[in-house]
């Protein structure tokens, strides 16, 4: 550790070998808890590179408990969070809107931790029980066309670090890091961060893997489509304005009307009014806007073709019965 906190302290790079195998002595218990502390600060301070976040990414998948499902292609919509907009559970909505549309969907989450309710919190107060578990994740896919990964379930060696940063209490480097380690490595993604230089930045790293990806941030601030203003998306090669879609299919919407709610039951309410099609109408387009990304992504479709495929999915239920058929499953095998 030694040697490559000098090469840090120096404001030199790390190349991605040599990022992988810091982060494997990380997450091996290999360094110290001042040496990881003085290690995350670096990170504080400045952005990893591309070849830095490259090799901290492998890493942690090569230590990740890996699945495969018999859905070869599947979907995962994923922010980084860290926005501060407190809006309620955006992209796992879109998860089961998704479903409903067909599309198999492997969501990867985790507890909140600038916000009130993180996808693992608002699914679990619905009654998702989390496992790892590969038979029953098989049959929650099979059944309800949606399976969700809770991450610490996937990520033992997160484990060596986590007192770590609770201690910390700052966003440190694994925050950019949980968007871009599913262990299923999902063969579409849609990703959303809180900053353009993080857009930047993923879209780099997610161009050398064989992902089909769209990355998003609103101008405005959130790591979404936010129908309050204009977003940027990322593809492999490209950099677009998200422009046109909220002005001539949806409509503008304030930053008020899709603010979540104050606690865990009032974020599980919102959710569950907007799959029974009772949302407010802001709530309902900001879901169907990031769903048909998605849609769109999956099966290279036109911005309002999926548009409409989402509506579908959403308005005649489809949605909700992906979310009352994953319930099931857990309640019949998860204990």
């Amino acid at each position: 550790m030694k040697a490559f906190l000098e090469t840090l302290y120096q404001g030199k790079k790390l190349n991605a070998k040599d990022a992988e195998k810091l982060m494997l002595g990380v997450a091996n218990g290999q360094f110290e808890t001042a040496q990881i502390a003085a290690l995350l600060s670096v990170y504080n301070m400045r952005m990893p590179s591309s070849q830095e976040l490259i090799g901290f990414r492998k890493a942690m998948l090569s230590l990740a408990n890996p699945i495969q499902f018999k859905q070869t292609e599947t979907l995962d919509i994923v922010g980084t969070g860290g926005d501060g907009k407190n809006t309620f559970n955006i992209s796992t909505l879109a998860c089961f809107v998704c479903a409903g549309a067909g599309i198999p969907v492997t969501k990867h989450g985790n507890y909140g931790v600038s916000s009130v309710s993180g996808s693992s919190n608002v699914l679990e107060a619905l009654g998702i029980r989390f496992t790892n578990d590969k038979k029953i994740l098989q049959e929650e896919l099979n059944n309800a066309n949606i399976t969700f990964l809770h991450a610490p379930l996937f990520h033992p060696a997160m484990k060596t670090v986590a007192p770590i940063r609770k201690s910390l209490q700052v966003r440190t480097v694994f925050n950019l890091l949980g968007p871009l380690i599913n262990p299923s490595q999902p063969k579409h993604q849609i990703i959303g961060v809180y900053h353009p230089t993080i857009g930047n930045l993923y879209q780099q790293v997610m161009a050398t893997t064989a992902t089909n990806f769209s990355i998003v941030h609103a101008k405005d601030g959130y790591d979404e489509i936010s129908l309050t203003g204009d977003a940027i998306i990322w593809k492999k090669s490209s950099k677009t304005l998200f422009q046109k879609y909220n002005r001539a299919i949806f409509k503008k919407h304030t930053q008020k009307s899709i603010h979540g709610g104050t606690t865990l039951k009032s974020n599980a309410t919102i959710f569950t009014n907007i799959l029974n099609n009772k949302a407010t109408e802001a709530q309902k387009e900001v879901v169907l806007a990031n769903a048909a990304l998605a849609i769109a992504l999956v099966k290279n479709l036109k911005y309002q073709e999926a548009v409409d495929i989402a509506k579908d999915s959403l308005e005649t239920g489809k949605a909700k019965a992906s979310l009352n058929n994953l319930i099931a499953v857990c309640n019949e095998y998860i204990r």
